[in-house]
């Protein structure tokens, strides 16, 4: 099987990791947060600024590699409160408008650079 990292020009994350590995028609993207990486600064201190920056971080990536939300079949989202749950819930609709991919939504006790949310997934080609 051939693996295929795949990078966005102008992107450096601070950790040793790639945007995403694509192998056997399968997409998994590294966490995203709602962080800005090509300025070095977060998209906004609240959590609904940094959900919307998670997800078109997300998007960007699938983009890239050769996919897009329509063909997310799995997120795992991390949030440093499940307080905002109902918040962040009400931002993805706005993102998954069709079918809804498997997902799992866990708070966690930090998520690295002091962000509020972090969102990975798996996909499939277009």
């Amino acid at each position: 099987m051939i693996k295929e990292t795949i990078t966005i020009a102008g992107q450096n994350s601070p950790a040793p990791v790639s945007p995403a590995v694509k192998a056997g028609g399968f997409i998994f993207v590294s966490g995203q947060c709602g962080y800005d990486m090509k300025a070095g600064r977060f998209f906004g201190d609240d959590i609904e600024s940094q959900t919307r920056g998670a997800l078109d971080n997300l998007c960007e990536v699938l983009e890239a590699a050769g996919s897009d939300l329509e063909h997310v079949l799995k997120v795992n989202i991390y949030l440093n409160d499940v307080n905002d749950f109902a918040a962040v819930n009400a931002i993805y609709k706005e993102y998954f408008t069709g079918e809804k991919p498997a997902r799992t939504c866990l708070q966690i006790a930090k998520i690295p650079l002091g962000a509020l949310i972090e969102i990975e997934a798996a996909a499939i080609e277009k």
